[in-house]
Order: C-alpha cells, then sequence, then structure tokens
C-alpha cells in the first residue's frame, strides 16, 4: 500500500469535502475536541466527530457525526473503514484500543500519537509500570489490586492516608481519598462504579505531601528546520482539583528553577517513551524542589483551557499544528487563569443567564460548551481571564464563573 503524505506528517494539506481532504477522525467530541475541532478546521482539515451521545460539543461543529459505542471493537473498525480517516484522534478513555492497535498495523489510519502510546495512557497500569518500573521516575507508592480483599492488602502495605482510582477513568470519576478502615469498602464500590470501562481493577496509591500540583504540557512536533521532532514545552499550569476533577488552573505557575527543570525532564522522557506526535499533558506533583509523575493524557488537558487566554497558540491550536506536522510556537502572551462553571441542575437544554456581566469583567472571556443535557456537577463551561499576574487573572476568572446561572429552560 502506498503511503499517503497525510498520514505521514507533512505539510501537504487538502480542501474539506473534496477527493483531496486531509481527513481528521476525533474518538470523543466534548468541550476539548470542539476546540480541537475548530483548531484544524481553521487549517482546511476535514473533521469527523464521534461519542456516545447525539450532539456532543464536538458534533455541532464538525463536517460530519457520528454516534456509537466506542468501546465496541467491531463498530469502530467499521466506522474508520467508512469515513477513511487519515488520522485518527483520541480525545477520551473509553475507547476499544485494540482495535486502534488493528486498525494502525492494518495501515488504515494513523492514531495520534501512536496506538501503544493510546494503550499506556489509558490505562494507569500501563502509564504508571512504565514511569516508574522501566523509565525510574519518582513516583507515588503504588500497587493493583482487582479484588476488595486485594485492595486491602494494598493498603495494609501502603498505609493511610491514600487514594484509590480505577485503572480507567477521568475528571476524578471513582476516585476516593482514603483516611480509615471505614473508608475502604465504599471507595472499592465508588471506584467500580466511576471507572470508564470496568474492568474491575484499581490503582492504591501512598499520597504525597506536595505544595502544589502543575500541568507540564509537552509538545512533540516536527522542528521547522530538520523536520525531525522534537520536543517543546508551555510554562507551567498549576490548578485547583476537587474529587480528583480540575475547577480552576492558572499559567504560569511559579516554580524553582530546579523544580522546573526536573518538572521539564520528566515530561520529556515519558513522552518520548510514548512516542508519535501531538500535545501531552503530564499531570505531576510537587515540593520544593522535589517532582513525582503523576499521570499523562496524550491530548489535550482540561487545565489547559487556559491556554485559550494565555498563549500565542492555545493547546488546541499546538496539537492540530502537531499532529499535520506544522512547526508550533509555545510561547505565553499574558498570565490567565480559568474558573469552571457547572451546571447545577439536572435537566436537557438549559440556559445561561449573566453572560453580558460576566464578559464586563476585565480581561475576561467565556466559553459554554453547549452540551445537551447538564447535571448538578458537569461541567458546562469555563470563564477565562487574563491579568497583570496570576492572581489578579485568577480574581478575575472567578468572578466572570460567578456571574454566570445556568438556570431551567422550562
Amino acid at each position: 500500500m502506498q503511503t499517503d503524505p497525510r498520514r505521514t506528517g507533512a505539510t501537504r494539506l487538502g480542501t474539506p469535502l473534496s477527493p483531496n481532504a486531509t481527513r481528521v477522525m476525533l474518538l470523543g467530541a466534548g468541550e476539548l475536541g470542539k476546540e480541537v475541532i475548530i483548531a484544524l478546521q481553521r487549517l482546511g482539515v476535514e473533521v469527523i466527530a464521534v461519542d456516545r451521545y447525539a450532539n456532543a460539543p464536538g458534533h455541532q461543529v464538525a463536517h460530519r457525526a457520528h454516534v456509537i459505542d466506542m468501546t465496541d471493537a467491531a463498530a469502530l473498525r467499521a466506522l474508520v473503514e467508512k469515513e477513511q480517516p487519515h488520522l485518527i484522534v483520541p480525545e477520551i478513555e473509553a475507547i476499544a484500543t485494540e482495535a486502534l492497535a488493528d486498525i494502525e498495523s492494518a495501515g488504515l489510519a494513523t492514531v495520534i500519537p501512536t496506538a501503544r502510546a493510546t494503550q499506556l495512557t489509558m490505562n494507569r497500569e500501563g502509564i504508571r509500570r512504565l514511569a516508574a518500573e522501566q523509565l525510574g521516575l519518582p513516583t507515588s507508592p503504588y500497587a493493583f489490586a482487582q479484588s476488595l480483599d486485594e485492595m486491602k492488602a494494598a493498603i495494609a502495605k501502603i498505609g493511610f492516608p491514600c487514594v484509590v482510582k480505577p485503572v480507567m477513568s477521568s475528571s476524578g470519576k471513582g476516585q476516593s481519598v482514603l483516611k480509615s478502615d471505614a473508608d475502604v469498602e465504599p471507595a472499592w464500590n465508588y471506584a467500580m462504579a466511576g471507572g470508564r470501562v470496568n474492568h474491575g481493577r484499581v490503582i492504591v496509591e501512598g499520597f504525597i505531601d506536595f505544595e502544589y500540583e502543575i500541568t507540564q504540557l509537552t509538545v512533540r512536533a516536527a522542528d521547522p528546520a530538520s523536520g525531525e521532532t522534537q520536543t517543546y514545552f508551555c510554562d507551567p499550569i498549576g490548578h485547583v482539583q476537587v474529587a480528583g476533577d480540575y475547577v480552576e488552573s492558572w499559567q504560569p505557575q511559579a516554580m524553582s528553577p530546579a523544580a522546573l527543570a526536573k518538572s521539564r525532564d520528566v515530561a520529556a522522557k515519558v513522552v518520548t517513551a510514548l512516542g508519535g506526535r501531538g500535545l501531552f499533558g503530564v499531570e505531576l506533583f510537587v515540593r520544593g524542589d522535589d517532582v513525582w509523575f503523576s499521570e499523562v493524557s496524550p491530548r489535550p488537558h482540561d487545565t489547559g483551557l487556559v491556554t485559550l487566554a494565555t498563549q500565542r497558540f492555545s493547546e488546541f491550536e499546538l496539537h492540530a499544528r502537531a499532529i499535520l506536522g506544522l512547526p508550533v510556537d509555545t510561547a505565553l502572551r499574558a498570565p490567565g487563569a480559568s474558573a469552571v462553571i457547572y451546571g447545577g441542575l439536572d435537566e436537557a437544554g438549559i440556559a445561561f443567564e449573566g453572560v453580558a456581566e460576566a464578559l464586563a469583567v476585565p480581561g475576561a472571556d467565556l466559553r459554554l460548551f453547549g452540551k445537551p443535557e447538564s447535571f448538578v456537577k458537569r461541567r458546562m463551561g469555563v470563564a477565562l481571564a487574563t491579568g497583570a499576574d496570576t492572581g489578579e487573572a485568577r480574581e478575575r476568572a472567578k468572578l466572570a464563573a460567578s456571574k454566570v446561572r445556568p438556570v431551567s429552560a422550562r
């Protein structure tokens, strides 16, 4: 089979909806995928958005949209054969990764960053063993368990406090902090309910007494001079999580030079081992000059929504450029922050009041994601703001978020 130049990172781009179109399929079309789609379309790419429910945010802006169970390997393979994308970009965890490996090995499409990287990072066991056991990177103590009894034994070894997570989940789903024996069985039950794909397996992590945690956005992209893949770094992003889910982020996070150097060294080792090209969100714990690896997402990260306000090119534009083999620029334009806007109620087709008041906050902007159904703790939008420093930006972002009021449309 002749290699299509659009699958190798060549910079030739076609025209959408024509025989020479450069076609990209996103698996997962939430708010992050929506921004990637917009970035790709600005470069003339034809985009197919796939999600498990109709009218997902990315569906609303893609050239074509499909609703399938992406954990169904046969359904996923059939859709790829029908649409014939040049690139497949996973955006969520609940995907039949073995099907992606088969698709890649058959030469049907290039998986971003690679099928192997997707398999490793969508399973906490795979990425933790790679980071700690193969690369020798500092991590929290950990153990895996596939029954309540095994989890109890792991906790007896690691001790309290500890964290329990499903090996496959996102946005804090199924994650618990355990402080005593009374927390153990509820944590197991919550983990079993919260996994994106229920493998009946959890990771137990020892608690690290960190000062703060960061996302080190790291890009593997073509060097414009040599054409070889190089590693680029954005300024570190600080964030606040509640129950494992991000509620606020800011950029840049102040760090000691030694901690910043270690963070980038850890990030570079992880993404190089994963291979491929694109943007990676590497999560790290920091205390003083010490850095511990936590997790990595081989795609734009929710905390990186702040880059829509702070960087010359957002994380979504960086991802789009990198996967297409184009040059990137990770330069910071201004300090900024983001603050999450929750649904506040359980209802389909809600409305938002206070948008004008939010946009009147100096330096503020909004992204309302357009999710068709709201839940009390579902992320429905985000407020963004810039400022003279991150402190001012954070206050502005939180103020703007507070102005937006989700209301019933009934």
